[in-house]
């Protein structure tokens, strides 16, 4: 079972969780991060350390947000990886907790 990145990390993109990391399993894009699922350990690091509280076991994704476990593969198959923290984009704090972010997704 590997971790996934949900929505709430949409438009925020902090990389706190990335520093954690053992596998460096996570992908970058625009302005949205994603874990691959192949590269993932389930070791649970990430989830205590993102701020957008945006990081689930897949087994317990909120409803509603399920879809964003094939978002997950599909986009760590085409975007790079990152393996060191960056700071989150300008305005992280203002979209942290919005909901129905999906639309904002640049890939």
């Amino acid at each position: 079972m590997a971790y996934v990145v949900t929505e709430n990390c949409i438009r925020c993109k902090y990389t706190d969780c990335v520093d954690v990391c053992p596998v460096d399993c996570f992908r970058e894009g625009p302005n949205f991060l994603v874990i691959d699922p192949e590269e993932c350990i389930d070791c649970t690091l990430c989830v205590a350390e993102c701020p957008a509280e945006a990081i689930y076991a897949e087994d317990d994704v909120p409803a509603g947000q399920e879809n964003y476990i094939e978002l997950n593969r599909e986009l760590a198959a085409v975007w790079t990886p990152i393996v060191e923290r960056k700071e989150p984009l300008a305005d992280a704090d203002e979209w942290r907790g919005v909901a129905d972010k999906l639309q904002y997704l640049e890939r």
